[in-house]
């Protein structure tokens, strides 16, 4: 049942319909006998990502390089010469505030407290009297915490740090008649609302 004829040059004869399908069978069922190996499937690998840009470095301040510095506070005035000279002549100041006999806590106490409180009365000029101290007194005071030999010399100190800055613009010593060496004209810093003028 060939579907190819006997040698010889005869003609091919065509399978029917019944023939094909039986033939269609046969080689469904024929299995080779060394089975090709399937393909193996290579997996697709993700594109790599492209490496990250690499920061720039922060360029380094130079070694000799300074900190900007903050600014201070304003430099401390003098007074006038015409208020000087008024001051000389018998002027009186604003309020004034001895600190006779107090302690070096106390009298710094007392000190920060009154001119706060002079600045707020809108006073532009106090004194403060602190003594010209005796010898005696200025070796007492050494060995203790009062006396007005060492209020003498703190004082200006402590009108000139930083703290008081908001405070005091200026200090002199005052004149023969309000104390000599041993008080202190102390020009206060006003605030923008403050109230009266000095007609000095």
């Amino acid at each position: 049942m060939s579907a190819d004829g006997p040698p010889g040059g005869r003609r091919r004869r065509r399978l029917d319909a019944e023939e094909h399908a039986l033939w269609q069978h046969v080689t469904r069922s024929v299995r080779p006998l060394r089975p090709e190996p399937e393909p193996t499937l290579v997996p697709e690998l993700p594109p790599e990502p492209e490496p990250a840009p690499i920061p720039a470095k922060p360029r380094s301040a130079p070694a000799n390089a300074r900190p900007a510095a903050l600014p201070g506070p304003p430099p401390l005035a003098p007074l006038e010469p015409k208020l000087r000279r008024r001051l000389s002549r018998g002027s009186e100041v604003d309020a004034r505030l001895d600190l006779h006999g107090l302690t070096q806590a106390l009298a710094h106490r007392r000190l920060h407290a009154f001119l706060i409180s002079a600045q707020g009365a809108g006073h532009g000029l106090v004194l403060v009297i602190t003594g010209k101290g005796a010898a005696s007194e200025e070796r007492f005071s050494l060995s203790g915490e009062g006396g007005r030999g060492v209020l003498r010399r703190l004082v200006p100190q402590w009108l000139s740090a930083p703290e008081m800055r908001t405070l005091v613009v200026g200090f002199e010593t005052a004149a023969r008649g309000h104390g000599g060496e041993g008080a202190l004209y102390v020009r206060v810093r006003r605030t923008r609302a403050g109230s009266k003028e000095t007609g000095r």
